[in-house]
């Protein structure tokens, strides 16, 4: 009896001991641990429906309400990830280039990208989006030597101390302190996906729900169309108005299609209009073609794609919501989100959707 209890005692040692061999952990740590390490952070999908400038389908996602108040961790390292840069070579306005600490960098780009009114956690996701942005710029060598532009029609817009000083005042001391807690707050964290920094697209605010970016460039899984909680209430200058006179609303057409036939009566020169999933123009026939809502929107220097086109009594009217391309991160969405309680982590997860904050 003693001789079968003890070769019981023995295997069920050798038992506990055997995972402990293999992980080559003391056995102790791997009975209190169990053996599990910690566990990536991943934006979860919560999109509907891929790449120029920030400036220029599943089911879609709930709204900010439904996001809760209390902040999530902070992401736990990535083994492979690549390292936020700490310095960058930038091209300036003028055709020179100039070497800066990234926080400092970033802290321009949020004062000219971003007003500096926003609640903080908006302002933070701004930073990471900014910071993945010039990160993803840099990788891809698109200006040479340099990582990155100051130009807001091909990356990312950036002002200088004195700039700032110029169109803050007295408010300067406090906003650069403000933006640069948000910069620091988050310092190298970035958006990846499948382990590479993503193309981090942001705009000014969206008519309900984002763009996808397949509907302007090409397709990517993080850049899709997820829903956007601003309204009129919250955007300054939400919806605006293009009226131009028939003559004027045919000879713009006409430089750009001098193919499209006007010679019918001007009422029936607006023919079918075709939308996307998110509502915006994806298609306009007039004149008889078939014109790009995007390209409308250059012809016409409209605010978005968010429009309807109507005509009378000899003129035509665009009615406009919303500012931008639509794709990725929505500033003034992002700004209510916060204001109803969601983290920088669950504004970035919402709008950036599938991709890793590491």
């Amino acid at each position: 009896m003693k001789k079968t209890l003890l070769l019981a005692y023995l295997a069920l040692l050798f038992s506990l001991l055997l995972p402990a061999v293999r992980a080559r952990v003391p056995l102790w740590d791997y009975l209190a641990a169990a053996g599990t390490g910690p566990e990536e952070e991943t934006a979860p999908p919560e999109a509907s429906a891929s790449l120029p400038g920030p400036s220029a389908p599943p089911e879609p996602s709930s709204g900010p309400e439904d996001m809760p108040g209390t902040p999530s961790p902070v992401p736990a390292p990535l083994a492979g990830a690549p390292a936020a840069p700490e310095r960058l070579l930038v091209l300036l306005e003028d055709g020179s280039a100039a070497e800066m600490d990234m926080q400092d960098y970033l802290t321009g780009v949020l004062a000219a990208e971003m007003p500096a009114s926003f609640r903080p956690e908006a302002l933070k996701a701004q930073a990471v989006a900014a910071r993945t942005y010039a990160m993803y710029c840099a990788a891809g060598h698109k200006h040479g030597e340099a990582d990155v532009c100051t130009d807001s029609a091909c990356c990312q817009a950036w002002q200088s101390r004195e700039r700032q000083q110029e169109t803050w005042g007295g408010d300067y001391a406090a906003y650069a302190e403000k933006l640069r807690a948000a910069v620091d707050a988050t310092a190298g964290r970035v958006l990846l996906y499948e382990g590479q920094p993503v193309f981090a697209a942001f705009h000014a605010s969206s008519a309900g729900a984002t763009e996808a970016s397949g509907e302007l460039w090409s397709p990517v899984p993080y850049l899709v169309s997820v829903e956007s909680p601003e309204t009129e209430a919250d955007v300054p200058n939400f919806v605006s108005t293009l009226d131009c006179a028939a003559l004027d609303f045919r000879d713009v057409l006409l430089s750009a299609y001098p193919e499209a036939d006007f010679t019918g009566p001007e009422a029936e020169w607006i023919g079918p209009v075709t939308l996307d999933a998110s509502g915006r123009v994806r298609t306009a026939c007039l004149g008889g073609v078939d014109i790009p809502g995007a390209r409308l929107r250059s012809l016409f220097s409209l605010r978005s794609t968010a429009f309807t086109l109507s005509y009378s009594e000899g003129r035509f009217l665009f009615t406009v919501t919303g500012s931008g391309h639509g794709v990725g991160m929505s500033q003034y969405g992002a700004q209510v989100m916060a204001a109803n309680g969601a983290d920088y982590t669950q504004i970035l997860a919402h709008y950036y959707p599938g991709t890793t904050l590491a």
